[in-house]
């Protein structure tokens, strides 16, 4: 399959040029911000590890504690984001959500949510090879109730595959008698069904459910559930629809308002950028009034905004 990301693969490269460069730009008085952000945004992350290794040999140096000398604030948590195996970001940014102060519920949702099965699998196997913590475990252990309880069966990373033609009609009845039909809701039914069917099987209940009970899936869950729940069930729906759809509108309520949240903005560009990313501009802009493009520029500043519009690749207006 083409990856539908912005950023590629340089075709001329060569590790020792690219270290030396970035050596140069971090050396003596002053940093030279551009040379990093313009190389570093040009070269796809199995190249900026080479690129790691590299320096280390050269100058007995590991770059990203350099670049993390050099650079400070958004601009500084974007490079390294870069520079980081996608996997090991995964699993860093579980860890940190988890172990900080109180749950950063957001980032369980969005990772969790948006992987796919196998990309699942890896993340519980490596968190395990990186912490010696089972994730299962330490996710449990830090949430509660349904929401807990759908952590833990995307955890499985057991949905079934394909399209159960026997089960859409039922699957979408027993979601209406558990949601609108219901005085109260049945939340484990939401649960068992969206965690555990394939995306494919989902769409089709969705438009079974929407012939049924007159409202769009995502309408039910506002109405019947609350909180974290609703946000992941929510998550579970968008990605069941469109990935890229999710994440678009992801960016465009983490910039839009009064202060922007510039975590979402840089997991999520900096984890798309070489997965789907040019699908994600084309949702954004068929869904809100402007471009990703756009929307950045009048968001960010500095480097920080150089680095994210060079990785948005172009605008869509």
């Amino acid at each position: 399959m083409a990856s539908r990301g912005t950023v590629k693969a340089s075709a001329n490269f060569n590790a020792s040029a690219d270290a030396e460069v970035l050596y140069k730009a971090m050396k003596g008085l002053g940093t030279d911000e551009e040379a990093i952000l313009q190389l570093l945004t040009a070269r796809s992350n199995a190249q900026r590890q080479q690129i790691v290794t590299t320096y280390k040999t050269l100058f007995g140096k590991d770059l990203i504690q350099d670049l993390k000398g050099e650079l400070g604030g958004k601009f500084e948590t974007l490079i390294v984001a870069l520079m980081t195996a996608p996997l090991a970001y995964d699993v860093t940014s579980l860890r940190n959500a988890i172990k900080g102060a109180g749950t950063d519920e957001k980032v369980l949702v969005e990772i969790l949510a948006s992987r796919t099965t196998h990309q699942v699998k890896d993340i519980v196997a490596a968190y395990r090879r990186e912490y010696d913590d089972d994730l299962e475990e330490d996710v449990s252990g830090d949430t509660s109730g349904h929401f807990k309880r759908l952590l833990v069966i995307l955890l499985q990373a057991n949905r079934q595959t394909g399209v159960q033609e026997a089960n859409i009609q039922t699957d979408a009845e027993v979601l209406f008698k558990a949601g609108e039909h219901k005085f109260g809701t049945d939340e484990q039914t939401f649960v068992t069904i969206l965690g555990n069917r394939s995306p494919q099987h989902l769409r089709k209940v969705f438009d079974a459910y929407m012939k049924l009970s007159g409202y769009e899936m995502e309408e039910s869950i506002r109405r019947e559930t609350s909180g974290s729940l609703r946000e992941l069930l929510l998550a579970v729906v968008k990605c069941a629809r469109s990935v890229p759809a999710y994440f678009a509108e992801t960016l465009y309520y983490a910039m839009k308002g009064a202060g922007t949240d510039d975590n979402t903005v840089i997991r999520v560009m900096a984890t798309r950028s070489e997965v789907d990313l040019l699908d994600i501009r084309a949702e954004f802009r068929r869904m809100f009034a402007c471009s990703l493009h756009s929307m950045i520029k009048g968001d960010t500043g500095g480097d920080y905004r150089k680095a994210l519009l060079l990785l948005c690749g172009g605008d869509d207006a």
